[in-house]
């Protein structure tokens, strides 16, 4: 493997975040920081950096869904991706299943990808440890205490159905 894999260069098959208009509210949620603190600023009231600081919170955590052209979840060669997550070697992976999980008034589809061997053992690389900047923002996946890594598909480009098809397409072509 070369040493110039990285999160922005993995190849093969990748899915990114979606346009859509359900992060307007991202845009507006900044708006009203800045709002508030020119108000802070005009005023010389403090009291308004605290709704400021709250609005721009909500914005830095979720500014990756802002990022469509960055590869956020796929697979290559070696394995499947996640982005701050790391690379996970096909044969560390003991099945890929596609759950439908109820909240509230709709269903979000989760991809569940359950590793047969220590995580230690099962990247190829990784990504865990991120700069600075990116260290509380929004993560695409979460790691189960049962070995389990769990990527909600919902703010996804392509349908769930499609992104889970393909991953066990690659799945059973590259471990074999």
């Amino acid at each position: 493997m070369t040493a110039t894999l990285d999160e922005k260069n993995v190849g093969g098959y990748s899915v990114a975040y979606g346009r859509d208009d359900t992060y307007f509210p991202l845009y507006i949620t900044a708006a009203l920081a800045a709002i508030f603190v020119t108000a802070a600023w005009i005023a010389g009231a403090a009291y308004w950096l605290l709704p400021a600081l709250a609005a721009a919170a909500f914005t830095y955590y979720n500014l990756p869904l802002l990022e469509t052209g960055r590869p956020t979840v796929g697979a290559n060669q070696y394995g499947i991706f996640l982005q701050a997550f790391g690379l996970i070697r096909w044969r560390a992976i003991e099945r890929i299943d596609l759950a439908e999980i109820a909240e509230r008034a709709m269903t979000v589809h989760e991809l569940q990808i359950v590793l047969n061997a220590p995580l230690s053992s099962a990247l190829v690389v990784d990504w865990r440890k991120q700069p600075i900047h990116r260290r509380f923002m929004r993560l695409p996946w979460r790691m189960s205490h049962n070995n389990m890594v769990r990527v909600t598909l919902e703010p996804f480009d392509q349908p769930p159905d499609v992104i889970h098809r393909t991953f066990l397409r690659m799945w059973r072509y590259y471990r074999s």
